[in-house]
């Protein structure tokens, strides 16, 4: 047996512990093993019983020893490097290693994490990564006599989290792209990981990353969403909603604004299945809904213009058998005054209101009720309307004298209507158009207890108009109605 096999520091190491004691030490620089510093025999001896890879360069020669967890990361070129110079193990590295090495003989340390490298260990080219530390070993009088170095090989780790960093990255890129708003929230408190351009937009574009709900969004908190994002967190169970109201502010000063959202909350699971976040996605579909709604106030107006109409062909038929002198006279009268019905329904279904002037509208919308030229009196100035406040014009004044035919001064046989026009300078120093719509003579007026939507279609004003004003007196000698709008806008709105 030899020396080396009998010394104490060198048994067991599995393989490379065999190695070491069958090594001709009296041939190397280090020489034999009994005549090593205590450093070394120290460093030596942990190094063959730890599970972690271990190096130590030793020496003026840089001897390379290492036990068998190392020997794993030499590839091919072990069992040749053990006890031979550290240049000759990463001879193809050595450009980057040696300023490293030549530190730590130097006396400073150097400290590593995924360091990567292109070996040729396995007789080919492969992309390695390595953590590591290169802390400098001395003697009592503090002089440098090598290197030692727990290191581990991160190939794999890093080679994972680079894939992983990639499919993350192209799950964005499609979270991104995706349709809707699109956030995904982290752990049991909601916070912020991912928001793709359209959720920030939704929300004002304020700064979430990294916040959680209750504190990047504060007005959702008293509205619900963060109970529905609990229950889901806690039970697993996706939650869809529909045409939801949400108010949410534009920036953090800003009132909330109501949108409605087709929404999902989906949990996010783990390896294990355990729950750590949740998907959201948001489609805004508040054009839809306001779409909707006023679709459906189209029909109530819809219906409520034709129970209007039959109304008003009623009261035309009373009130033209009630002055005609025969049925010949009546006849002409009544086809005549249903053929200007037809002709002001023109302004109000095909919207001609191209080159329309306010007394052309007050003459087609309410010549039907004037019988004899005396119940009826209009007068303006020659003024030009643009097509939206026309509209608007022409319903409010058909609304205006259908409520007076069936309930107001025109009901009867002795009431009169004064429609007069004009236009004003305000307090401001702006123009302004002002129509006043004047009831007398009609039976007593009192306020109605509810208003329907023909009344709120009079207090919406002119469409298209700035600053426009509707006041209605309920006095009770009669009707009277006040519209006041900004002048340019009333003749210029398209």
């Amino acid at each position: 047996m030899t020396d080396a096999e009998k010394e104490p520091i060198l048994q067991g190491g599995g393989e490379c512990g065999a190695l070491l004691r069958g090594l001709d030490w009296a041939c190397n620089p280090l020489g034999l093993p009994s005549g090593w510093p205590d450093e070394l025999a120290v460093l030596v001896g942990m190094a063959l019983v730890s599970a972690q890879p271990m190096l130590i360069v030793w020496g003026p020669q840089r001897i390379t020893l290492y036990n068998d967890a190392y020997a794993a990361m030499c590839g091919q070129r072990h069992p040749a490097a053990l006890g031979r110079p550290f240049r000759e193990l990463w001879f193809d590295v050595w450009d980057r290693i040696e300023p490293i090495i030549a530190a730590a003989y130097d006396g400073i340390s150097t400290s590593m994490e995924d360091i990567a490298f292109t070996l040729h260990r396995n007789g080919y080219p492969e992309k390695a990564n390595f953590a590591f530390s290169y802390t400098p070993v001395r003697d009592r009088s503090g002089a440098v006599l090598g290197m030692f170095c727990p290191c581990t090989e991160t190939t794999r780790a890093v080679a994972l989290r680079d894939a992983q960093r990639v499919e993350r990255s192209g799950f964005l890129q499609i979270f991104e792209v995706a349709l809707g708003a699109v956030a995904l929230l982290s752990g049991p408190d909601h916070i912020f990981r991912f928001a793709n351009s359209d959720y920030l937009r939704l929300v004002g574009n304020r700064d979430v990353i990294g916040k959680p709900v209750r504190l990047a969004l504060p007005e959702v908190v008293g509205q619900g969403f963060i109970d529905i994002l609990d229950r889901v967190y806690r039970t697993g169970e996706s939650h869809v909603g529909r045409h939801i109201p949400i108010a949410l502010q534009s920036h953090p000063e800003a009132t909330p604004r109501q949108h409605f959202l087709d929404f999902l909350y989906h949990p996010i699971r783990d390896d294990s299945g355990t729950i750590n976040g949740i998907f959201v996605q948001a489609i805004d579909v508040t054009e839809r809904v306001d779409e909707d709604q006023r679709r459906q106030m189209l029909l109530g107006e819809l219906s409520h213009r034709m129970k209007n109409q039959l109304a008003m062909i009623q009261a035309i038929v009373n009130q033209t058998l009630r002055s005609a002198d025969d049925l010949a006279s009546a006849t002409r009268v009544l086809s005549e005054r249903i053929r200007v019905l037809s002709g002001a329904h023109d302004i109000l279904i095909e919207g001609r209101t191209s080159s329309t002037t306010v007394e052309e509208i007050v003459q087609k919308v309410l010549v039907l009720h004037d019988h004899g030229g005396t119940r009826l009196r209009a007068e303006g100035p020659a003024l030009a309307v643009a097509a939206r406040p026309a509209l608007s014009l022409s319903l409010i004044l058909h609304e205006l004298s259908t409520n007076a035919a069936k309930y107001g001064a025109l009901s009867g046989d002795t009431g009169t209507v004064r429609i007069a026009w004009e236009t004003a300078r305000s307090a401001r120093g702006t123009d302004r158009f002002v129509l006043t719509w004047t009831e007398e003579g009609g039976p007593p007026v009192c306020q109605p207890e509810s208003f329907g939507s023909g009344s709120r279609l009079i207090e919406a004003g002119l469409s298209g108009t700035a600053d426009c004003e509707v006041v209605t007196d309920y006095a009770p000698d009669g009707l009277r109605c006040t519209i006041s709008a900004d002048l340019l806008s009333f003749q210029t709105a398209d």
